[in-house]
């Protein structure tokens, strides 16, 4: 069993995914002892000239609740960073992730996530902002550049100047997306070069997985795992177990994650194609446990009522 309390675990932030209801359900069903998962809110972002109502509302959820959970943000300048910090503070917040990784392409072009690593000038200028707020405790996720792997050399001295509370390192630029080679020489290059913690981001599918990690890189104060904690949601909780669950545990647990985060959406939204439009995408992930033509009839289903016959034709193939 992994009890060690000063090496970290956190579920990433994924757009539309894990928000209030996933991370409420999920820190619920697959705690963690000693020091538990840490939680990081989708970006709050700017739009139409304010923060995005939805984020903020996400983000106040997530102060009730009885995980731990930070919210993170995405700029392009000093004032969008400004803005965004006070809406933060004003409702209750005092630590804050800064998104320096997002690879979506709109993002990127308006000097977004990723876009902001080609903006030593207006990261300079963020960094100076960190430090007239010495009550936030702020961290950053990035990635290693834009579209060449040695662009985090450019601004790892601001990066160090900043007060942070960690660095989080996807090894990709942002044109790869979310594809293609881990760029692990480029991480082996930045891991010493970084004077604050550093956390790793990237393809961690299994439990395995964290433990090669941390053979590997000594260094590391911690993981943060995106996509494989949706396709594994007990990923973390095996780990720390050190016992790898059985198949049919794991699709049982999962159904029941995602069971639960259906009637909380169910209380919350109104009418099925609200609904459907938020519970199925989840299915691209949580779908690779299962039956592909069992997952492929659940998100085909049109209404509720295939869409929960659909689920239960699945739930029963799993327990006979």
């Amino acid at each position: 069993m992994h009890t060690d309390s000063q090496f970290s675990i956190m579920s990433a932030p994924l757009q539309g995914l894990t928000e209030t209801e996933f991370r409420q359900t999920h820190s619920r069903l697959f705690p963690l002892a000693g020091q538990p998962m840490r939680y990081f809110t989708p970006f709050l972002r700017i739009e139409k000239g304010e923060p995005r109502r939805r984020d903020i509302r996400d983000a106040s959820a997530a102060l009730t609740d009885a995980h731990d959970v930070t919210p993170q943000i995405i700029c392009r300048d000093l004032p969008e960073f400004n803005l965004l910090t006070d809406t933060l503070t004003r409702n209750g917040h005092s630590r804050i992730n800064l998104n320096l990784g997002c690879p979506f392409p709109p993002q990127v072009r308006r000097g977004r996530g990723a876009g902001l690593l080609a903006s030593p000038d207006r990261l300079r200028e963020i960094a100076e902002a960190m430090h007239s707020r010495p009550d936030i405790l702020f961290s950053v996720k990035m990635r290693l550049g834009i579209d060449d792997p040695a662009q985090w050399t450019g601004v790892i001295d601001i990066i160090n100047s900043m007060p942070l509370e960690f660095v989080c390192i996807h090894p990709r630029t942002a044109s790869q997306l979310y594809r293609g080679e881990l760029l692990l020489d480029s991480f082996a290059e930045i891991l010493p070069a970084v004077t604050h913690p550093v956390i790793y981001n990237g393809d961690i599918l299994t439990p395995a997985d964290i433990d090669r990690l941390r053979a590997t890189y000594p260094a590391l104060a911690g993981v943060m795992i995106g996509r494989g904690l949706l396709t594994r949601p007990s990923l973390a909780a095996e780990w720390q177990e050190g016992i790898q669950w059985t198949d049919a545990k794991r699709r049982s647990m999962t159904l029941r994650l995602h069971n639960e985060i259906l009637d909380l959406y169910s209380e919350r939204l109104s009418g099925d194609t609200q609904i459907l439009s938020k519970i199925k995408p989840f299915w691209e992930y949580l779908g690779d446990g299962f039956d592909r033509k069992a997952v492929k009839k659940i998100i085909k289903a049109g209404s509720m009522a295939n869409y929960l016959s659909a689920v239960a034709a699945l739930s029963a193939s799993i327990s006979a």
